[in-house]
């Protein structure tokens, strides 16, 4: 799916490259010559571009976080920023009400507020869905009905869906995972093998939309292809 959005995004590109020269030559005519100078100029282009292209690129689209009380932290608030960066608004959606609890590492940490509860959302409201991990919010999730319903309406629709770590446990129960290529933490590879899936050991895996990365470590990447498919 990320795939054919390739002529879109070169198009985007080319229409933000022109708007961030325009913008940075109009600037350039008020600063010294030696920032005018090649180097400068083209670093700073660089960074205009980018700044013009990645940030307005989610601009309207809506995604939802699905999680309980458990969620690994960093799962949860390092893609929720980089989607915010990217323009999207982001929901934190939970059958819990008020707030749901994280953890960090081995203990209790932050609370966030939640957005909405399960029972007020359908996947029609959303354009991407992203599942944090954490051993016990995906354990909490797969067995609540509203949750999975949820989850499989995006992958029956074919919207963007991103897990990590222990996430893809609840897309398991949606019994859609048959020759899907994905990943997930070490310990959950054996129950997406038996659900159909094959197993890789990769930080970032896509697959017609459908974005898993490992642990942590894989944040980076996992961001990025998850703005990338949306």
């Amino acid at each position: 799916m990320c795939a054919s959005y390739t002529i879109i995004i070169a198009a985007n590109m080319h229409f933000f490259h022109y708007k961030a020269v325009r913008f940075l030559n109009k600037r350039m005519r008020k600063i010294t010559p030696f920032i005018r100078s090649g180097f400068c100029y083209h670093l700073l282009k660089s960074i205009f571009i980018f700044k013009f292209f990645i940030m307005a690129k989610l601009n309207g689209k809506k995604v939802a976080i699905l999680s309980e009380n458990g969620f690994e932290e960093i799962e949860l608030t390092s893609p929720k920023k980089a989607l915010e960066d990217a323009g999207a608004t982001v929901h934190i959606v939970s059958p819990q009400k008020g707030k749901v609890k994280g953890w960090n590492h081995d203990h209790w940490s932050t609370e966030l507020p939640v957005d909405k509860n399960i029972s007020e959302v359908k996947a029609d409201d959303y354009d991407a869905l992203m599942l944090p991990g954490g051993v016990l919010n995906p354990d909490k999730l797969r067995t609540n009905k509203e949750a999975v319903e949820f989850a499989k309406d995006f992958l029956e629709a074919g919207k963007p869906v991103a897990a990590i770590c222990h996430g893809p446990q609840l897309l398991i129960e949606t019994g859609l995972l048959e020759d899907r290529d994905m990943t997930s933490y070490l310990s959950v590879q054996t129950d997406l093998k038996n659900a159909g899936a094959n197993w890789h050991d990769r930080e970032v895996i896509i697959d017609n939309g459908l974005v898993t990365s490992r642990s942590p470590e894989d944040l980076e990447a996992f961001n990025k292809k998850t703005s990338m498919c949306i």
